[in-house]
């Protein structure tokens, strides 16, 4: 990736970036350097230095560590990377990961990919490769770090929230990114399925009943003790909060999963796959 990201999508990212180039400017100013100086002593061009402080780029997490030190700042600018990291991931992730900190339980099924939330690395990029019209390079490795990011909530450690996942068969067999980068990716599901907070389920093909041909969706329990949908296809991305249609989602995955393979079985199942991988 280079030095600089892409301009911003939308209007609370760039309020955040509108805040961020404030302050750079704020503080170059305040120990009397010009933009020429202050890019020559952190490394990049004036016009670039310059192009940040109009927020017309998102700087990078190193040019932030820079400019502290330049700037003598004892960490307040670099405190800011948190911020412009959020501001750099699209919206939506941005939007599904307050969701899903709000969580309790999280239930997710899909037909076509492995899960966002269970994905590695590199099947994440290969998947996002695939994409047309193809992403920038920029653009793709945006998006695979905030696939990434959200991660973080998967984790037994405090045995919340809880989780509940059901793959169809075919995207385990589906090669996505090739032979190795799928091995590593079942060896991924075979992890986290054996954390405790985590049930991980597979529907297989062969079944006659399948309710979940109407593609992915997930199920979020707030805290509040509310739920909401969210279902993601062709780049539309939606949250689904009217009970009436949450209901009908609840519904549904519970018949998925009554259909699929219990949490043990579908670990053999996978092992199983692997093994023919």
């Amino acid at each position: 990736m280079g030095a600089w990201d892409a301009g911003l999508e939308d209007d609370e990212a760039g309020a955040v970036m509108r805040t961020v180039a404030r302050q750079l400017k704020l503080w170059r100013e305040a120990v009397g350097m010009t933009q020429a100086e202050f890019g020559a002593a952190i490394g990049y061009g004036e016009e670039l230095v310059s192009s940040v402080e109009r927020g017309r780029r998102i700087p990078r997490p190193e040019y932030l560590d820079a400019a502290d030190e330049v700037l003598g700042a004892e960490g307040k600018i670099a405190a800011m990377k948190g911020d412009v990291a959020e501001a750099r991931y699209p919206k939506k992730v941005r939007d599904l990961k307050k969701l899903e900190a709000e969580a309790v339980e999280l239930c997710a099924y899909n037909n076509s990919v492995i899960h966002g939330l269970l994905q590695t690395e590199e099947y994440a990029r290969a998947v996002y490769a695939g994409s047309r019209p193809p992403f920038l390079e920029d653009q793709l490795e945006q998006r695979v770090a905030a696939r990434m990011s959200r991660q973080d909530i998967v984790s037994e450690s405090t045995g919340r929230p809880l989780f509940s996942f059901v793959q169809c068969e075919s995207t385990l067999r589906r090669p996505i990114g090739g032979k190795m980068v799928m091995r590593a990716q079942l060896k991924r599901l075979l992890e986290v399925g054996r954390f405790r907070n985590v049930d991980l389920q597979v529907l297989p093909l062969n079944r006659e009943e399948n309710s979940g041909l109407g593609g992915p969706f997930r199920l979020l329990r707030l805290r509040d003790g509310t739920s909401v949908g969210h279902t993601e296809v062709q780049e539309i991305s939606r949250v689904i909060a009217d009970p009436k249609h949450v209901q009908v989602l609840d519904m549904r995955y519970g018949t998925i999963r009554a259909q699929a393979l219990t949490p043990r079985e579908s670990m053999a199942f996978i092992e199983k796959v692997l093994g023919e991988t």
